[in-house]
């Protein structure tokens, strides 16, 4: 999601333009393939060994490679600066444990990696320390803010559309949301629903997973302990008194500043 307003700008200076967008789960891949014309070229990534990483490379022969975030593969950046790649860190981040990794276990292999890039934008001034001390030359450290803030700007009117829909259904109901919600959680959820139920009847809980994939697992589990469950990628209402909606697609937490649901204490 975050790439969406650079490749679409991309696009715009320079018509021409072919993208390839590469991803690494099913999530994201049936997103950007069904909802974004601007990636006519939507496949997954190959497994990163030299040889597959060879084959794709002499397939596709990309102008240029860019990587987002802290997806760094070891031999896609050494094969692609092989070959002469240009390489780029969009929106570059890195975790503090994978940092500790890197700096106490596998530093040459990192400083190896980072200096084929010829240009890295960290998200913050704190992630752009972190690839310094990883030795990543300070002369292709550049700066450009988090992108995932730019996104909500770039949003088009079918995704801001698409939640009308949500902002409408609740109306009055007393609502609440758990956000970002791994494997496992459910069961804290399920809980913290059935106090609030007691005090409000009219209570909607919604329910935003971490990966996608796991909002059938969180369903499943809650409809065993028979509580009604709404899935959004279906379009059903909100209706039932005390029910649970599931929000199983893409988009929706960049509008939810938008959402002006109540809570009385």
């Amino acid at each position: 999601m975050a790439a969406i307003p650079v490749f679409r700008q991309c696009a715009r200076r320079r018509p021409g333009l072919t993208i390839l967008m590469i991803t690494t789960t099913m999530s994201a891949f049936c997103e950007i393939g069904s909802n974004c014309s601007l990636f006519r070229l939507n496949q997954f990534c190959p497994v990163d060994t030299p040889a597959a990483i060879d084959a794709f490379l002499c397939y596709w022969k990309p102008s240029a490679v860019i990587l987002l975030e802290s997806e760094l593969w070891p031999n896609l950046i050494m094969v692609s600066s092989t070959k002469g790649i240009p390489l780029t860190l969009l929106n570059a981040r890195m975790s503090v444990k994978s940092f500790k990794f890197w700096s106490a276990w596998a530093l040459p292999l990192i400083s190896l990696m980072l200096s084929k890039f010829a240009l890295i934008i960290p998200l913050s001034t704190t992630q752009a320390i972190r690839f310094q001390l990883l030795q990543a030359p300070p002369s292709i450290i550049n700066f450009a803010g988090d992108l995932k803030y730019v996104v909500e700007h770039d949003m088009s009117k079918r995704n801001i559309a698409s939640t009308e829909d949500l902002k409408e259904q609740p109306s009055d109901r007393h609502v609440w949301m758990a956000a970002s919600v791994h494997r496992g959680e459910e069961q804290v959820i399920l809980a913290v629903h059935r106090l609030l139920v007691r005090r409000y009847p009219d209570l909607v809980t919604i329910i935003v997973p971490r990966h996608l994939q796991l909002a059938h697992h969180i369903v499943e589990e809650l409809q065993k302990e028979g509580l009604h469950v709404a899935l959004r990628s279906r379009k059903q209402k909100i209706t039932a008194r005390g029910l649970v909606y599931m929000v199983d697609t893409l988009g929706l937490l960049l509008n939810s500043p938008k959402f002006h649901f109540s809570c009385s204490p």
